[in-house]
C-alpha cells in the first residue's frame, strides 16, 4: 500500500467517491497542477452540430505560458469506468464536435471568462501584450488556429492507457495522474506531476489541499521541436547512429505532434550534444507508455555543445525540450536552458 508520511500524521491512498469528488480536487490543486499562466474552465456544455454527434467535454485549458496560446479539451476520469475503451471514444467524440461546430466552443469560453472576472483579466493581458486586438481575436486564435488537443485527467493511470491513445490519435492527448492520499482525520493530500513538467524545473509534488507551489517553465511549449535525450557512449554508436532510432522514451503526448528532431547528449567524459537527426515518425514501443523515435536520415555532427563546468547547467540525465534554431545557435548548454 502507498504511503506518505508526515512527523504530524501518516496518509494512505483514498478512493475519489465519483467524478465530481475528483473535480472538486482538481479544482482546489488547479494553480499548482496547471501553472499560474493557464487557466481552467470547469464549464461543462454541450459541443457539435445540431443535428450531429454531441456530446459534454468536462472543462477546457487554456494555456497562455508561450507565444502564442493554446486551448486543451478536458476529460475527468476514474480508472475503474474501463477507461482504455471509454476515454478513446470520448476524446474521439470530443475532437469531432470541436470540429463540426468550433464556433459553439467559442461562445462557451467566451460566457466561462465573463463569469471568472479574474481570468477573463488574464486573457485580456495576454492578448494586448502578444499582438491580439482584442478578447474575441484571442478566442479566434485558440478556438480556429490552434491545433485539437485534449488532457485526461485521472486517479490512477492504467498500464496501456498512453499507449492505447498514442496509437489512436495523431493530436497531442496529455494523461495526467491525480492521486488522492488521506489520513485518520479525513484530511487529504494530493500527488501529482504538474502538467508538461518537463519543460522546466518543476518536480512532481505532494500537497495539503490546496497549498503548495511550483517552478516555472522557461521554455515556450509553443516553439518546441526537438527533444534531446541523454546516451552512454554504446547505445549511442550501437542505436543512434547505426540504427538510426532512439527508443524506450517518455515524451510528453500533447508535445509528441511537434517533434521533427531529436539531438544525442553524449554522456560523460564527453558530456556534450554531438549529433542531430530529424524525426520521421514516433511510435509506441512495444506495449509500454514510451516511445521509439525513428530518424528520417542518419544523424548529422554538431558542436559539440558542452556542459561548462561551475556553469548553471547539469548533466542531462533525463528527456529535455527545444528547438532546433537554438541548438543550431548554442555553443555551451547553458545557452540551450
Amino acid at each position: 500500500m502507498s504511503l506518505v508520511w508526515t512527523k504530524d500524521a501518516t496518509y494512505r491512498l483514498a478512493s475519489y467517491q465519483s467524478e465530481s469528488d475528483l473535480e472538486a480536487a482538481i479544482n482546489q490543486v488547479k494553480a499548482e497542477l496547471f501553472g499560474e499562466r493557464r487557466i481552467y474552465l470547469d464549464v461543462k456544455k454541450k459541443i457539435g452540430a445540431k443535428a450531429g454527434l454531441r456530446n459534454i467535454p468536462d472543462g477546457y485549458l487554456v494555456d497562455l505560458s508561450g507565444q502564442k496560446p493554446r486551448l486543451y479539451v478536458v476529460e475527468n476520469e476514474l480508472a475503474s469506468h474501463e477507461p482504455l475503451r471509454h476515454i478513446a471514444v470520448q476524446i474521439l467524440e470530443f475532437s469531432l464536435s470541436f470540429e463540426a461546430e468550433p464556433r459553439a466552443v467559442k461562445n462557451i469560453l467566451f460566457n466561462a471568462l465573463n463569469e471568472q472576472p479574474d481570468a477573463r483579466a488574464k486573457c485580456e493581458a495576454y492578448a494586448a501584450t502578444h499582438s491580439f486586438r482584442n478578447l474575441d481575436h484571442l478566442l479566434d486564435a485558440l478556438v480556429f488556429e490552434t491545433p485539437f488537443a485534449a488532457v485526461v485527467i485521472i486517479d490512477e493511470i492504467p498500464e496501456n492507457l498512453e499507449n492505447v491513445l498514442a496509437k489512436k490519435f495523431q493530436f497531442g492527448v496529455e494523461v495526467l495522474e491525480l492521486a488522492c492520499y488521506e489520513n485518520a482525520k479525513g484530511v487529504r493530500v494530493f500527488r501529482f506531476e504538474p502538467f508538461l513538467a518537463d519543460l522546466g524545473e518543476t518536480e512532481t509534488v505532494t500537497v495539503p489541499a490546496p497549498a503548495g507551489t511550483v517552478s516555472h517553465s522557461r521554455i515556450d511549449a509553443s516553439t518546441v521541436d526537438t527533444v534531446v535525450v541523454p546516451a552512454r557512449e554504446e547505445g549511442f554508436q550501437d542505436v543512434f547512429l547505426k540504427e538510426n532510432r532512439w527508443y524506450s522514451v517518455r515524451i510528453h503526448g500533447t508535445m509528441r505532434p511537434q517533434i521533427k528532431y531529436i539531438a544525442a547528449y553524449r554522456v560523460a567524459p564527453i558530456s556534450a550534444i554531438t549529433h542531430i537527426a530529424p524525426v520521421r515518425s514516433i511510435e509506441p514501443w512495444k506495449d509500454t507508455a514510451k516511445f521509439v523515435l525513428n530518424f528520417a536520415e542518419p544523424a548529422r555532427e554538431i558542436g559539440p555543445i558542452s556542459l561548462v563546468k561551475g556553469s548553471r547547467g547539469k548533466a542531462l540525465q533525463n528527456l529535455r525540450y527545444t528547438n532546433r534554431q537554438t541548438i543550431e545557435q548554442a555553443k555551451t548548454l547553458d545557452d540551450i536552458w
